[in-house]
């Protein structure tokens, strides 16, 4: 059940899509089922077409065992239906209501339905998605079984009184209900399936829109199918309308299928829908018929029935204030004990936050008081070669300044001396020069008259040369 329940239901995470939801486990058409619960399905097929995000499988367990199998709906707080086998009933009736802890917080470790007074405060969001006692108390209503603990043994009784199987149903409608379910299935559907353990019961319940305390919704139907899966093949749906509590109405499976959802399919091959034992099918509506007319099946003096039916009834409606007182009694001790539980919770959290505050702060102090110490202590040597280090470039620039104002001092005599005392030397040192110079300027002053002189004479030679030959004749050649 632990691999069922926290492996399989997460429609927690559909938390903002979906009233009521708080964690859990969203339930897919494809996939397999109620893992070890399968075993209450025929073929260990579970039904299908359920597929909203608020359908979620439990596989109800006790004392570590499978007990039946329920689909149940978050968004309105009861089961669909609960799949289960009929056994032999227990002589004994002890109701002690139960929770599903994982369906309200998947992540604890308790793996199976518990008390509900035995985990307040210990389970997170207790009745988030799932009805409590206290819904129930001064409604009107009771917790209505849809697998009836009449039709259970010991073990499988006490798993049956679970708010996860329960829906609210008026007194005299459960009463109804519950007689109605136990004489069909004992009178006229065991009787008629040679291998008990092959036959299969799912009963179930189609929500409304009318809801207890605004919470819980309150059937508008309430269905029954069976599937004989034996030698001689049957199958049977039954519908009782919650507003007459007398009504019982037989119908196919098929016709059922169709009331409750247009995919809903209840049985693995419809149960040999097409190789139906009709003498067996014929039997068992005689026999519903007989039940619906408050006949005793199998005898045709039904006094001691109805004596002990109206013995039955006194005793219910006597016994019905009591049990009402009680459960009321059981509530506000549940209450009271919740109120001391959160009580000391906030009382440990104001104690516990105080402590672990003052310790805080104490800490933060002390942590404070040694950082500054620390860094005061590291500061020091720090400080000191800083010191040093400032006294040393100290002594340098003065240094600098002291040598940089001898040489400004210094540099003007100095110069002076230089430059005076290199002047002869330059002065004689230029004399070659000088010479030179002067020599190259007179040179170049005769060459430039020769030169001039030379040129003057060619062009007195070319001007007479070209007047002779202008205006003086030509002779003959030895001329």
């Amino acid at each position: 059940r632990e691999c069922t329940m926290k492996t399989s239901i997460v429609f927690l995470l559909c938390v903002s899509l979906f009233p009521g939801f708080s964690q859990g486990r969203v339930v897919g058409e494809d996939e397999t089922g109620f893992a070890e619960c399968n075993v209450f399905f025929p073929g260990q097929v579970p039904p299908e077409g359920f597929t909203e995000l608020f359908h979620v499988k439990i596989c109800q367990q006790y004392n570590k065992e499978p007990r039946f199998a329920t689909l149940y709906s978050t968004k309105d707080k009861i089961p669909l239906y609960s799949a289960f086998k009929y056994t032999k009933p227990s002589q004994t009736k002890e109701e002690n209501w139960l929770v599903e802890p994982q369906i309200d917080d998947p992540e604890n470790d308790l793996p199976e339905m518990v008390h509900e007074a035995d985990i307040a405060g210990t389970v997170a969001n207790l009745g988030a998605n799932q009805a409590l006692t206290s819904d129930y108390v001064g409604s009107g209503y009771e917790r209505g079984l849809l697998n009836p603990s009449l039709l259970n043994e010991e073990d499988f009784q006490m798993a049956t009184y679970t708010l996860t199987n329960a829906v609210p149903l008026s007194p005299s409608l459960s009463e109804s209900w519950h007689r109605d379910i136990g004489r069909v299935v004992e009178q006229a559907l065991v009787p008629h399936c040679s291998k008990k353990d092959h036959l299969y019961l799912l009963a179930g319940a189609i929500p409304s829109s009318v809801r207890v305390k605004g919470k819980v919704s309150v059937p508008e139907t309430l269905w029954l199918a069976a599937c004989c899966d034996g030698p001689e093949r049957w199958s049977l749906g039954l519908v009782k309308k919650t507003n007459d509590e007398n009504s019982l109405v037989d119908l196919t499976v098929g016709e059922l299928e169709k009331q409750l959802l247009s995919r809903a399919h209840l049985f693995k091959g419809s149960c040999g829908k097409d190789h139906q034992s009709q003498e067996k099918i014929e039997a068992i509506l005689q026999a519903v018929s007989q039940i619906r007319s408050g006949e005793q099946v199998g005898t045709s003096d039904n006094q001691e029935a109805k004596d002990s039916g109206l013995v039955r009834k006194v005793a219910g409606i006597i016994a019905t204030p009591f049990i009402k007182l009680l459960e009321l009694l059981i509530y506000v001790f549940v209450e009271l004990v919740k109120l001391v539980f959160y009580f000391l919770w906030l009382v440990i959290k104001r104690v516990g936050g105080t402590v672990l505050g003052g310790v805080c702060s104490l800490w933060n102090g002390l942590v404070s008081y040694l950082k500054a110490i620390s860094m005061v202590l590291i500061s020091i040597p720090y400080d000191v070669g800083r010191v040093i280090v400032n006294i040393f470039l100290g002594f340098l620039e003065i240094v600098q300044d002291v040598a940089s104002l001898t040489y400004r001092i210094l540099r003007i005599p100095v110069g002076f001396v230089l430059h005076l005392a290199a002047f002869p030397y330059h002065s004689i040192c230029a004399i070659p020069s000088v010479l030179k110079d002067m020599a190259t300027g007179i040179g170049g002053t005769f060459s430039l008259v020769i030169d001039a002189t030379a040129a003057l004479l060619h062009g007195f030679y070319y001007l007479a040369g070209h007047i002779v030959k202008r205006f003086v004749p030509k002779g003959s050649s030895d001329d």
